[in-house]
């Protein structure tokens, strides 16, 4: 599964797509929902930016839904599927 890399809002937002639809697929619907977009980024550009701080909390759910899909080995690589 070829996930983008966590760059900006559209990838944000693609990557939840994917992985949703994935979970869909699979069946699963108990899974909680990916963390919301911040509304508090002043856009200087800061050291410890709500945007670092989302990434991380998306790229947690990411992987905890890719655990729960089964698609990550116990090395923390993203496995095909």
């Amino acid at each position: 599964m070829n996930l983008p890399v966590l760059t900006n809002a559209h990838s944000a937002d693609r990557l939840i797509e994917i992985v949703s639809a994935r979970l869909a697929l699979a069946g699963v619907v108990d899974f909680r929902s990916p963390p919301a977009h911040p509304t508090g980024c002043c856009g200087r550009g800061c050291n410890g930016c709500v945007w670092e701080g989302y990434f991380s909390a998306l790229a947690y759910w990411r992987d905890e839904a890719l655990l729960r899909l089964g698609g990550i080995d116990p090395g923390g690589e993203v496995m095909a599927n």
